[in-house]
């Protein structure tokens, strides 16, 4: 990690253990940095573990499985919000062939990155990464075929606003898929219910998940449905994400070795508890969502 500075790292530090100090989703990402999960690129993502074996194939997968959701394929426009350092569009471009794919980002030091990163891919012609909010989209109306949001429309003030443009950007009969974190329904044991309000708030208040947007599956599809999308589909893929993450940080250390001394203690420890109850509060969603085809005029 790059945490040489003292600022930097006392920085960090107050992050993870100072309760009350808070950080906006830019200044996380920064504060972050390049310290992905993965080995071998710069996902951002935990991975989708049915059939992956190492990191790196698990969050290849989960973005795999996002664009097949969405049906991504040749002749699409494809926004991407929230595009971290950009591997997921250079695995999209690569792998599914769409027309075009656009990104939107709003912490500057990603957007350095992943513009470099499609350079040196030879990708720049079908990649378009730029500044800008997945809840205000510097985008033309119906001029898109797909929006996908891998694994950061937790963060938006509000999901509902992204909801609302993904639907004023998609062309009739366009898309919209999210891979997503959302509260687990609460258990009726109340010591189980303890344990799921603490990995609920742990996460929502070092990674900026605004209140609004803590609610379940059902509340997901309404408040879809309300901005206008219809053939909603949310699938919990909790348990294949989670638990086997869990178990394979527990075993691999490459992650955790690149962390400071005491981001590696917290880390240890927390591997040495279940997966539930780290994850426990946690939910996390496959969301699939239509904008309605125009009626044929007569």
């Amino acid at each position: 990690m790059s945490s040489n500075t003292g600022g930097h790292f006392f920085a960090y530090l107050n992050w993870l253990l100072n309760p009350f100090h808070g950080l906006k989703t830019t200044e996380v990402y920064d504060l972050i940095g390049a310290t992905s999960l993965t080995e071998h690129a710069l996902f951002l993502n935990l991975g989708y573990w049915r059939d992956a074996h190492t990191i790196d194939d698990a969050s290849e997968a989960l973005a795999l499985l996002v664009a097949k959701r969405g049906g991504m394929g040749a002749g699409d426009v494809v926004l991407d919000c929230g595009y971290g350092f950009g591997d997921q569009d250079i695995l999209w471009a690569r792998t599914m062939n769409p027309a075009k794919i656009i990104g939107l980002n709003i912490t500057k030091s990603q957007i350095v990155q992943a513009r470099r990163r499609v350079a040196e891919a030879g990708l720049e012609q079908s990649i378009d990464l730029r500044e800008g909010s997945a809840t205000e989209m510097p985008i033309e109306n119906e001029s898109v075929d797909l929006v996908v949001s891998l694994e950061s429309a937790f963060h938006y003030r509000t999901r509902e606003d992204f909801f609302r443009e993904s639907f004023r950007v998609l062309r009739p009969g366009g898309r919209l898929v999210t891979a997503d974190i959302v509260p687990t329904k609460e258990s009726e044991n109340p010591f189980k219910r303890l344990e799921q309000w603490i990995s609920w708030n742990m996460v929502a208040g070092k990674f900026n998940i605004p209140p609004e947007n803590a609610y379940l599956i059902p509340t997901y599809s309404d408040k879809l449905s309300r901005a206008g999308f219809v053939n909603n589909d949310i699938e919990s893929i909790r348990d294949d994400v989670y638990a086997p993450l869990h178990e394979y940080l527990s075993k691999d250390r490459t992650f955790v070795n690149k962390l400071p001394p005491v981001a590696k203690i917290m880390a240890i420890s927390a591997f040495h508890r279940s997966a539930e109850s780290v994850y426990g509060g946690l939910d996390y969603i496959l969301s699939y969502a239509e904008k309605p085809k125009k009626p044929r005029e007569i």
